[in-house]
């Protein structure tokens, strides 16, 4: 535990750069992928191919080669972002295949007499779709956007690789100074552990709330 303590700030700023990419990506990933989950379900044969493709190429290669691709790849093209803003980008990517698919069973998820409804009072697909349909999916699934943060924080462990300070990277560093594996390993697991067991709390509680205002 003498590790633990003289390398505490260490692993709690590593903590704070894992909630903070992990945050930005949510962030990020919820309006980009409701705007992949409305082409999805677009009549447009152009914009639902493209978003079936996305989804299936996203889904279908491994976050750690996307990384790679962002981070190695645009420089190679004169395109450069520092190590945050690429890992951003890249773990965005790979997110919003994912929201888009939780957005898109939302959207599905509406009563389709409430659009019936709303265009025999003469409002258009687009105003149906913003003012009654959309609100009300992303109500539905606000439990399953928690857990998808869940999932980012555990998920954004990988851009240690790249030298980007989270909190893995601060148990690899720890290791390397002190040549001591199972400790700073143990430690970094517990704190994932308490943040995403906090946030799956934190959903419960949203969840229990919206079903009870439901009733």
């Amino acid at each position: 535990m003498d590790i633990i303590a003289e390398y505490l700030p260490l692993f709690i700023k590593g903590a704070q750069y894992t909630l903070i990419l992990s945050l930005v990506t949510l962030v990020l990933s919820v309006p980009f992928g409701t705007l992949l989950a409305l082409a999805r379900l677009s009549k447009n044969v152009l914009l639902n191919s493209f978003a079936k493709v996305y989804v299936e190429i996203i889904r279908g290669t491994p976050l750690l080669a996307q990384i790679y691709i962002i981070y190695f790849g645009l420089p190679a093209l004169g395109i450069h972002f520092d190590d945050f803003t690429s890992a951003v980008i890249a773990v965005t990517i790979n997110s919003v295949a994912y929201m888009s698919e939780i957005v898109r069973s939302g959207l599905q998820s509406v009563d389709k007499g409430q659009s019936e409804a709303a265009r025999a009072l003469g409002m258009t697909n687009g105003l149906t779709m913003r003012k009654i349909i959309i609100p009300q999916a992303l109500r539905n699934i606000l439990p399953a956007i928690g857990n998808e943060f869940a999932s980012l924080i555990k998920e954004t462990s990988i851009v240690s690789v790249l030298g980007i300070k989270d909190l893995m990277f601060a148990s690899d560093t720890v290791r390397g100074a002190t040549y001591t594996t199972f400790t700073p390993l143990l430690f970094a697991a517990f704190v994932y552990f308490v943040m995403t067991f906090t946030i799956s709390q934190l959903v419960n509680l949203v969840e229990k709330r919206m079903t009870r205002d439901r009733i």
